[in-house]
């Protein structure tokens, strides 16, 4: 019953154009187009993005003929989520209904006095990495930077959030322009106001968009990693074969990164691949010259992947001898393993359900 009612919510909100997702310059253009007064945008942006509220009755502080007129034109357009997942280490896996009768993650993940949101920037993914769940699905859309949005503000743990990542489902710089305008809501003044610090997107290595974004945001920056070694790169992600390592990496080292940006490197391990004393000191090698930091993280097996996990004594040895030749080096604990952790596994599992 409940999958009619959003399903019939969704189908609404297709009829009238949404505001929430639109920057504070578009909402001026939605203003003038209504012949409201100008100072109605900044009044609009204040309660979208800083206040509790999902309905312009509630904007109280607008005229009533401004309420009528947007009612009848726009709709404010959040979206609940559907279901949540809970792990017995308190991570949650939140399921959000997007369109076309598809689903996104976002997962909540607490941790001591930190409490980060991994959010998703895609329906499925074109870039079809070896490994990942995602990818699986194929491209279906790019998310808008209000669906992006709304995986936040629709969180009912929003007020505890210290960090965001671009990290879920979805290539963030594939659909750059939602992406970077979801950044300059979560960012800006009139917005959510977070300081760029506490935000990392997350990319395979788009060269192109990458330079835009070091350009256009202050945001940290994570580059999906996972072989120093070109072939066997390409071997898990194709990308390499459009967008070299090498390549992405000069484009990085070239931009002038100042000390509070920073840049890291995701590597999944896995046994018997990428997780042996030659991969150090080819990492040490290539990385040479970045002031960075590697981000180790354990494989969560997907249906029918050939590919498995180290073990925690050579991911402890891979972390030690890449210390040792003075690159920052951790290991991402594992979390949400009982709620189909890894990312595309909740939604495709719902997905099916839906098609059945």
């Amino acid at each position: 019953m409940d999958g009619i009612v959003l399903s019939l919510q969704l189908e609404i909100f297709m009829e009238k154009e949404i505001l929430f997702g639109k920057t504070q310059d578009q909402l001026k253009d939605v203003i003038m187009a209504l012949d409201l007064p100008a100072y109605t945008a900044k009044q609009l942006a204040n309660w979208l993005y800083k206040k509790d509220v999902s309905s312009f009755e509630d904007m109280t502080n607008l005229s009533k003929h401004a309420r009528s007129m947007l009612e009848e034109n726009y709709q404010v357009g959040l979206v609940p989520h559907s279901s949540v997942s809970i792990s017995s280490d308190g991570t949650k896996k939140y399921l959000y209904p997007v369109k076309n009768k598809r689903f996104i993650e976002a997962a909540y993940i607490p941790d001591g006095d930190r409490a980060t949101l991994c959010v998703s920037s895609q329906v499925g993914c074109r870039m079809g990495c070896r490994f990942c769940m995602t990818a699986r699905q194929g491209f279906q859309s790019n998310l808008s930077a209000g669906e992006i949005v709304n995986q936040i503000r629709s969180l009912p743990e929003r007020d505890s959030l210290t960090n965001i990542v671009y990290m879920g489902m979805g290539e963030p710089l594939d659909n750059y322009q939602n992406v970077i305008q979801s950044l300059e809501i979560l960012t800006s003044d009139w917005g959510f106001g977070m300081s760029p610090r506490r935000i990392t997107v997350s990319t395979i290595g788009i060269i192109g968009t990458m330079t835009k974004f070091l350009n256009d945001s202050e945001c940290h920056l994570a580059v999906s990693l996972h072989s120093p070694f070109d072939e066997e790169r390409r071997m898990l992600m194709p990308v390499q074969n459009n967008h070299p390592i090498e390549e992405v990496l000069k484009v990085i080292r070239d931009f002038d990164m100042n000390r509070q940006r920073r840049v890291s490197f995701e590597y999944i391990m896995f046994k018997d691949l990428n997780d042996t004393p030659r991969h150090v000191n080819q990492l040490a090698r290539i990385l040479n010259g970045i002031r960075c930091r590697i981000n180790l993280i354990r494989f969560h097996p997907i249906p029918d992947a050939p590919y498995r996990s180290s073990d925690d004594e050579t991911i402890h040895q891979f972390i030690a001898a890449l210390n040792k030749k003075g690159i920052r080096t951790t290991l991402r604990a594992s979390r949400g393993q009982d709620i189909e952790a890894a990312c595309g596994l909740l939604s495709t599992k719902e997905l099916i359900k839906q098609q059945t």
